[in-house]
């Protein structure tokens, strides 16, 4: 979606990636391959290319954001809510985060606590030091779960797989009342095209962004029984005793983003309901 998105906008696109998996893209895409997660391997790969604008959403996002000085005036970095601190692992931050999370929320500074978390926030920090020194303008997204085509964490494949095999029930932890902020990856992408659109508004910023709307966990498996015209039956359980339902229902505590800043400044909507998304992400793994 955010190839697309260039292509329409005039831009000569190129990715950079290892090449292990292709995805169909237009012809005129440019592709380099090389290992993006390390400094010496982007640097090898790159020679002595320039662009116009960078999104970097693959690889190491700290060394990407130092490679990348002198050879972008525009740069947007994709990173993750897991910055938060205690936002997977409420026991990570005893004060608790108040919901829904703002971006000045307390973050995850300690590499003994959750190194992943830590070196995010780390990433992060390098952009934006990069942006005040004047490297380049530099931008930086907070995203959710995503969900959609091609996904890592393809939670939905998990309730989808369970109703192709014929099983009549499904179990929720704790009602399935559990509230977490998602992202459909084409309202992701239509995000970060608006920065793409809007260079000296978005320039130095941080924003958080998902779905406009939120279900609760139940809800979003009652739609893909819905669509997939399935008559199952939901069994609740306390999330302590509820450990088969851990691979497509995380974790039982809320995780709710404010994405009002990305709404007010870039003038963020949803492209595609969350029902709609929903239908399309069943249809494409069906």
């Amino acid at each position: 979606f955010v190839v697309e998105g260039l292509l329409k906008r005039g831009y000569d696109v190129t990715i950079f990636h290892r090449g292990t998996h292709e995805v169909e893209l237009p012809q005129e895409v440019e592709h380099i391959h090389g290992d993006p997660h390390f400094k010496e391997t982007i640097e090898a790969s790159l020679g002595g290319r320039t662009f116009d604008l960078v999104i970097s959403m693959y690889g190491r996002l700290r060394y990407m954001a130092e490679v990348m000085k002198g050879r972008t005036p525009r740069f947007i970095a994709i990173g993750g809510v897991v910055v938060y601190k205690g936002i997977f692992r409420p026991e990570h931050n005893p004060e608790g985060i108040p919901l829904p999370i703002r971006e000045d929320a307390q973050l995850q500074t300690d590499p003994e606590l959750d190194r992943f978390s830590y070196l995010m926030v780390v990433s992060e920090q390098k952009v934006m030091e990069a942006h005040r020194q004047g490297h380049y303008q530099g931008v930086v997204f907070r995203y959710p779960m995503v969900y959609g085509p091609r996904q890592l964490a393809p939670r939905e494949w998990s309730i989808i797989k369970r109703i192709l095999d014929g099983r009549k029930r499904i179990i929720i932890p704790d009602g399935g009342l559990t509230l977490e902020t998602r992202g459909y990856a084409e309202n992701m992408a239509h995000g970060v095209l608006l920065a793409v659109d809007q260079p000296e508004r978005s320039a130095g910023q941080i924003y958080n962004i998902g779905d406009e709307k939120l279900l609760t966990f139940r809800r979003w498996v009652e739609l893909i029984f819905k669509i997939m015209n399935h008559d199952g039956e939901l069994i609740e359980m306390p999330a302590l005793m509820a450990r088969p339902s851990r691979p497509y229902s995380g974790r039982t505590h809320h995780r709710v983003l404010d994405i009002t800043k990305i709404k007010t400044e870039l003038g963020y909507r949803d492209v595609v309901s969350v029902e709609e998304a929903i239908r399309r992400t069943v249809q494409w793994y069906l």
